[in-house]
């Protein structure tokens, strides 16, 4: 039996150039044990290392310290905080912080900072949203208050996610040379090649057990040599590449929310552009039947068994298992005459007998963009691909860079990935109050009844009752309804580890931007 072409693509494994490094004896110290931690988990932030620009939102800020955090079961506990609470209306939230933490370059950590930070995150529109703030009032040295416009429900995540950044030394190159009170200090940053921290002594936590930690900025093909050769303690891979065993480590597989899903234009083209002149539309995905069809056709747990080797589960939604998660919104797949009857009730036939349907002089076809040089989407495309063939719809798998991406994504279907322990996400993939803004609804999708949940649910000042609305949004967004997405798989993500280094408890992680794997770093230790 031949091997399907996206089967072939998941499994191909091409061993890249070994990055140098320095030798192990520089890494231990005088009683043997590594005092160097060099890890290969992913790419650099190219905008730097400033919260109030967005780092941090995907993972442990590392160099500074945030209000709360998650522990890994993904409870609210207390970090730079001691306490907070909301006001009945939900419009200020009022924070305590410890009075021990100091900043790496000595001065102690006061509440102005904190008001400062929230108000710099809002005034700068980054990735980490904090627009509903009024204002950030220092009320005293260790606590502030953060007065809101208007209720919102998941504002407690951007105490979680929100970095906090010294107001005396947070100017124009804060991004390259970060001040914080977190648990380590940035050394060295070689852009393009690496980044070096040290542990800084001060932090008031629990002390890293490693004095320096080395991130290493490799591909996929490379970091997987990297951790063959053993010049790398932590290696991230995709799935596609966590295969056999590597000696002196273990695969250590970790459950995440980080989802990939296809975003569908929603809108038919008629000839508009976007203010930037980017094309809008697409008359195959713009048709209800066409989107409704692919979420039947496909067949999720062969996507999880072929492409991502087992390591993942099929996704319903944007965020299944969380606890906003509405499995009613689902539907079943794997049912390709399914897909077809949708298709004939809708019109769509191959009436010339090319294997492709056609409606209207339109062809049911469109191309499938992705990262090029991502090897899981390269194989999830190439999978979409060969199963949406036998019910007449073809698709063209295409790698492209994000400048590309950027342009085409309103009017092309593309292969993204998100997941997030914050709900705010599903307002971001869906309002039509983000449609088009960064990467956010790249699809323009708009529906007003969806808007008016994600609003309540934003609004709702009783969780039972914002988790209400989120639930009747996906009922209406999701796979049975407006289909608006087509959701594929939710990764497991692989390391491979040095078998003599513990990591700990590892929290379900979120989308692999930002390294979440180091949330708990300060945590590991050497066991050998």
């Amino acid at each position: 039996m031949s091997v399907p072409a996206w089967l072939r693509a998941a499994a191909l494994v091409v061993v890249g150039v070994v990055l140098a490094s320095c030798s192990g004896d520089g890494r231990r110290g005088a009683g043997g044990t590594p005092t160097e931690l060099r890890l290969a988990i992913g790419g650099e932030s190219e905008e730097g290392y400033d919260p109030t620009l967005g780092w941090g939102r995907y993972g442990s800020p590392l160099f500074q310290s945030t209000l709360l955090a998650r522990d890994a079961d993904l409870d609210i506990v207390n970090d730079l905080a001691t306490r907070h609470e909301v006001s009945p209306d939900g419009l200020v939230w009022t924070v305590d912080i410890r009075t021990d933490a100091k900043f790496s370059d000595g001065e102690p950590v006061t509440a102005r900072d904190v008001a400062y930070t929230f108000t710099a995150a809002a005034r700068s529109g980054g990735v980490t949203d904090v627009t509903v703030l009024r204002e950030a009032v220092a009320v005293d040295e260790d606590t502030v208050e953060l007065r809101l416009t208007k209720p919102q429900s998941t504002f407690v995540n951007r105490l979680v996610s929100l970095g906090i950044v010294p107001e005396h030394a947070h100017g124009p190159d804060y991004a390259r040379k970060p001040v914080g009170s977190g648990p380590f200090v940035l050394e060295q940053w070689d852009e393009g090649q690496q980044l070096i921290v040290r542990r800084n002594d001060a932090y008031y936590g629990a002390k890293p057990a490693f004095e320096r930690v080395v991130f290493v900025f490799t591909g996929e093909d490379a970091s997987l040599a990297a951790a063959r050769s053993g010049q790398v303690d932590v290696a991230a891979l995709p799935p596609s590449l966590a295969t056999g065993e590597i000696p002196g480590m273990k695969l250590t597989r970790v459950k995440s929310v980080d989802n990939r899903g296809i975003a569908f234009p929603f809108l038919p083209d008629d000839g508009r552009t976007t203010a930037e002149g980017r094309p809008i539309g697409d008359d195959v995905t713009s048709d209800l039947a066409v989107r409704r069809a692919v979420n039947v056709a496909l067949d999720r747990r062969a996507l999880v068994d072929g492409v991502l080797n087992g390591f993942g589960r099929p996704a319903t939604g944007p965020v299944d298992e969380l606890p906003w998660h509405e499995p009613a919104a689902a539907v079943g797949d794997d049912d390709p005459e399914g897909a077809k009857r949708i298709l004939d009730a809708a019109g769509w036939v191959d009436a010339d007998g090319d294997g492709v349907r056609e409606r209207g002089g339109t062809k049911a076809e469109f191309p499938l963009l992705y990262p090029a040089g991502d090897s899981l989407r390269q194989g999830l495309a190439l999978a979409v691909a060969d199963m949406l063939k036998p019910v007449g719809i073809a698709v063209t798998p295409q790698g492209e860079s994000w400048d590309v991406i950027r342009t085409r994504m309103h009017a092309d279907p593309v292969l993204f990935g998100w997941g997030s322990h914050d709900a705010t996400e599903m307002v971001n993939l869906h309002s039509s109050a983000q449609a088009g803004v960064e990467l956010w609804n790249p699809g323009l999708y708009r529906n007003p009844v969806v808007d008016g949940e994600l609003d309540a649910a934003l609004a709702a000042t009783d969780p039972q009752q914002a988790t209400a609305h989120w639930k009747a949004a996906q009922r209406q967004f999701g796979p049975g309804a407006d289909a608006a997405w087509a959701w594929l798989v939710n990764l497991d993500h692989t390391y491979y580890a040095d078998a003599c280094l513990d990591l700990g408890q590892l929290q379900v992680e979120p989308h692999g931007h930002g390294w979440p794997i180091t949330q708990g770093i300060a945590g590991w230790r050497w066991t050998c």
